[in-house]
């Protein structure tokens, strides 16, 4: 098992930047998929970023990329999502999750394929 803590969240104005970090409560390396997702009011949780294990591939939802970039320090056990030139649709509850299932890369944006999720952490962007 392995515990997720989201910290980092909070208000921004449009252009702003924010970032998110994930404290896992264990090495996650090559031992996990480690992801972003966001949902807001009245929407189905989606997929922004996501890892696969040893580094094997990333993935960035569309409406992402260019602005958003995901990384880890693994001395740290720690996810970080750095996200620039935020957005009003960016508004969001965000939450890390983790999985230790291999998965197709077709089928890492599905929330319902991952076991271990962090409380969520609030992201408001104002126009």
């Amino acid at each position: 098992q392995v515990q997720l803590v989201e910290s980092g969240g909070g208000s921004v104005q449009t252009g702003g930047s924010l970032r998110l970090s994930c404290a896992a409560s264990r090495p996650t390396y090559g031992r996990y998929r480690m992801a972003w997702f966001r949902q807001a009011p009245g929407k189905e949780r989606e997929g922004v970023v996501i890892v696969g294990m040893g580094g094997s591939g990333t993935y960035y939802t569309d409406s992402v990329k260019g602005r958003f970039t995901i990384s880890q320090d693994n001395a740290k056990n720690t996810l970080l999502l750095q996200m620039n030139n935020l957005k009003p649709e960016d508004t969001a509850i965000y939450y890390c999750a983790a999985d230790e299932k291999p998965q197709s890369r077709d089928k890492w944006s599905r929330p319902s394929l991952y076991t271990y999720w962090g409380q969520g952490t609030q992201v408001t962007v104002s126009s």
